[in-house]
């Protein structure tokens, strides 16, 4: 059985697999649902995936040796106050910096495909 090609959703980094009725039109697919199509990565996307690079950077910095943040840290540094409606959004920028090769996602110490993840995770340098 071949396996079928995937790539990233542009907004929340989960997987999209080929489907016959995209056969002409693959390379413009860059959405996986109606609902990521409306909500378009927007600046403070972008905030949380440099809080990411940033903070396990730094932690590399000072430890010299790979460490893993929880995505509530990244969320905490782009908004003290306001910190846990940007969880959902904050997982999504660790599954993209994932598509891109910077992060990796783990479970139980061990990476784990990022689409298939439930619960708590921890994010590392690749």
């Amino acid at each position: 059985m071949a396996t079928l090609p995937t790539k990233p959703c542009i907004t929340c980094g989960r997987a999209i697999t080929w489907r016959k009725k995209w056969e002409r039109s693959w390379d413009q697919v860059k959405y996986c649902s109606d609902a990521c199509r409306r909500n378009k990565p927007s600046d403070l996307d972008e905030a949380l995936e440099l809080a990411i690079l940033t903070l396990l950077k730094s932690r590399v910095a000072h430890s010299g040796r790979a460490t893993t943040i929880c995505p509530s840290e990244a969320a905490r540094a782009v908004s003290p106050d306001n910190w846990n409606p940007l969880m959902d959004r904050t997982r999504n920028a660790a599954r993209r910096l994932v598509a891109k090769g910077l992060v990796e996602i783990a479970q139980g110490g061990r990476a784990v495909e990022p689409s298939r993840a439930k619960g708590p995770i921890r994010i590392k340098l690749a």
